[in-house]
């Protein structure tokens, strides 16, 4: 095991499990994002605490930073304060950021995740690939490792392009020193 990732589901009473596609952009809207990413991000730390202090191995684990978060003007202390407070390492946390958010502000995004690079956390851009794919993201944004999405590994496999289009992307990662998680 090398890591994991925090997801977030609701088990609603009545329809059951509903996806986050469903809930995510509701919450994005009313502006509830912020708080549910904040109560996610504790949880992990908390988790993370109770491991090392029961002697377990710890790996580190992604957490999503919303496109809202990203315009918090105390998002990295945060986040800092959280990782200080279960006096945790920032090697064990790390930050996932979409790249649909870097289509909404650029040079928003370029500083807070360099803002969060310097406070010593790991910053990966998740779902590259979902829509959005822009060659400039790879080039400007500063991030740490680079997440496919997972429509990149399904499709029809009597259409070879998707998968061209994934080696291509993995070849051109490897050549900016970019590791990448399929």
């Amino acid at each position: 095991l090398h890591g994991a990732e925090a997801l977030v589901r609701w088990n609603h009473p009545e329809r059951g499990l509903v996806p986050p596609d469903e809930f995510i952009p509701i919450f994005e809207h009313n502006g509830f994002i912020t708080k549910m990413d904040e109560y996610v991000w504790e949880q992990v730390c908390r988790l993370q605490r109770s491991w090392l202090d029961k002697g377990l191995p710890v790996v580190p684990i992604s957490v999503n930073i919303s496109r809202r978060d990203i315009y918090n003007p105390h998002l990295v202390d945060i986040i800092t304060d959280l990782v200080a407070r279960y006096r945790l390492n920032t090697s064990l946390i790390r930050l996932e950021i979409t790249e649909s958010a870097y289509m909404e502000n650029a040079k928003q995004l370029i500083r807070v995740v360099e803002r969060l690079r310097s406070a010593g956390f790991a910053v990966e851009m998740d779902d590259f690939g979902s829509g959005y794919s822009s060659l400039n993201t790879l080039k400007e944004v500063p991030v740490d490792m680079l997440k496919l999405d997972m429509k990149f590994l399904q499709g029809d496999e009597n259409n070879p392009r998707g998968g061209n289009i994934l080696t291509s992307i993995i070849r051109m990662a490897h050549w900016i020193d970019l590791p990448v998680l399929a």
